[in-house]
């Protein structure tokens, strides 16, 4: 014991032959390393004797690579932005998708996806496309949505002729064989099987709730192939189809990672003056139908007690989406509400993170956190050209299904009340992050070039977005919200049903000044 006292004496005291060694300050002071070098014992604060002075990038608040725009003879716009890297992104988007199909068999978008990248006038097979592609690296996909058709592919930048003449190919050219047909008929109908056994009710949902927004018209049409249609898709009716909607005039050829005058040179070379397989006739009937809001229900009744795929148990759940119609991406109130959907935020049960993920947002802090037998509660917004729908998809048990939906009404009530301004800083700067995190990846910043130019023929930069995101206020929040109370809700609904309130006290709920629905009184219960 007294040689510890005695050695933690020496220590504090820095005497004695160990606490002279150890115990040494000030510039001339070095540290002996393992290798036998010494190193100066400086202060962070100070620079390194005999350095260079670093000198610093600046910022100056511009992208360092614009967007580029040109419009070629036939009306292609071709798109780019240069990018730092060996490889490259480019793709044919096109305005087509199943809002257009109003006058056709609903479902050819969704066929012509599944299509995509088989036999073409050069290419025999979709084995011999993908052994070119093999050539430069790279990887081929087709994507359509409600008002896009999107063909990608990613390569080397070197093989960027070959690249460009492969999807004019894929795209102008596709021999639609009997047996690519038969193919992709058995494809599209176990997608549809999948869709409707997977345990993740979502996709379902999206497609419910457009249908009940949009009854019957632009985008509530079926995204998905209905199975009596998928008999009935033929190589005259697709050509029919493609006569009309795949034409250069809806065409954009976007590229990223690549020069602009190399992809406009290859698109005059393989895009320009092209025959395409259906012949040239002009279209003659294109659908140019603005969406029609019309509010309303649509319900499946369905048993979710045995959805699980695997030996866990899922518990059974019924699922209710309820929206209200926003804005379009092309108005100036777009921002404010990609705010608010950002504000309100939420997910599901499991959802794990921190600020960054929304732990922070209305649908954890006023649902999840304080009814822990809610299984979910996210908001969605999906906005188009010419509308937009702002929803909130929330999961219970079964004999809960009047109370969430109670819950759900007063979270858009409070929408349009008081917006405290640090949620709504915490919310413009999770979007801002999620913005430019997103477009740190090439396939996106691909698909958001693409996109823009093809609805607004020019591209807003992300610092122009988050200039934006940063002019938000309070006011503008409280406004959309209060504009989008007064329309009629669309409402989704999915699972057991006997407890789901009617429609019309829904509406009633979303119209009155606390969200709360009107009480129901049972002689028997």
């Amino acid at each position: 014991m007294a040689a510890v006292m005695l050695a933690a004496t020496r220590l504090l005291r820095g005497s004695g032959s160990w606490g002279r060694s150890r115990l040494r300050f000030g510039p001339k002071a070095y540290r002996q390393f393992s290798s036998g070098g010494t190193y100066p014992n400086i202060p962070l604060s100070s620079p390194l004797p005999g350095v260079p002075k670093p000198v610093f990038a600046t910022v100056d608040g511009q992208e360092k690579f614009e967007t580029k725009v040109t419009t070629l003879d036939n009306g292609l716009r071709v798109a780019s932005q240069n990018k730092f890297g060996q490889f490259c992104t480019v793709g044919i988007l096109i305005n087509s998708g199943s809002r257009y199909e109003a006058k056709y068999l609903s479902g050819i978008a969704h066929f012509l996806e599944k299509l995509a990248f088989s036999s073409t006038a050069r290419f025999d097979s979709k084995d011999d496309i993908l052994l070119t592609l093999e050539k430069h690296g790279g990887i081929c996909d087709c994507q359509t949505s409600r008002d896009t058709t999107m063909y990608a592919v990613s390569a080397d930048s070197k093989g960027l002729d070959t690249v460009v003449g492969l999807l004019a190919d894929v795209v102008l050219h596709p021999r639609l064989t009997d047996e690519e047909i038969e193919m992709t008929r058995m494809a599209v109908q176990f997608e549809l099987e999948d869709l409707n056994m997977r345990p993740d009710p979502e996709p379902l949902l999206t497609e419910m709730i457009h249908e009940a927004a949009y009854r019957e018209n632009t985008v509530g049409l079926h995204r998905f192939c209905p199975t009596e249609n998928i008999a009935k898709m033929g190589r005259e009716v697709l050509h029919s189809y493609l006569r009309n909607y795949y034409t250069p005039d809806r065409m954009v050829l976007a590229g990223v990672g690549v020069e602009h005058e190399h992809l406009v040179e290859c698109a005059r070379k393989y895009l320009l003056g092209v025959q395409p397989a259906w012949g040239g006739t002009p279209a003659a009937d294109v659908d140019r139908s603005v969406a029609q809001y019309t509010g309303g229900i649509v319900k499946l009744e369905r048993d979710m007690s045995n959805v699980s795929l695997g030996p866990t148990p899922i518990p059974e759940l019924t699922h209710i989406m309820v929206g209200l119609e926003s804005c379009s991406f092309l108005e100036g109130d777009f921002i404010p509400f990609a705010v608010l959907n950002m504000m309100m935020g939420g997910g599901g049960s499991f959802s794990a993170g921190g600020p960054g993920k929304g732990m922070f947002s209305r649908l954890y802090l006023n649902v999840l956190n304080r009814h822990h037998w809610m299984y979910n509660a996210t908001s969605y917004h999906h906005s188009y050209e010419d509308t937009g729908l702002l929803c909130i998809h929330a999961s219970a048990d079964p004999r809960q299904v009047r109370e969430m939906v109670e819950i759900i009404t007063k979270e858009f009530i409070l929408m349009s009340g008081t917006v405290d301004v640090v949620e709504l800083e915490r919310a413009k700067t999770q979007l801002m992050s999620m913005l430019m995190m997103n477009l740190e990846s090439r396939p996106i910043i691909f698909e958001d070039v693409g996109r823009q130019v093809l609805a607004t023929h020019s591209r807003k930069l992300p610092h122009e977005l988050c200039t934006l995101i940063r002019s938000v206020k309070p006011e503008d929040i409280k406004r959309v919200a209060s504009k989008m109370l007064r329309g009629k809700p669309a409402v989704a609904a999915l699972g057991d049903l006997s407890d789901l309130p009617a429609y019309e006290h829904i509406q009633a709920a979303l119209s009155s000044k606390d969200g709360r629905l009107p009480r129901t009184y049972r002689l028997f219960r």
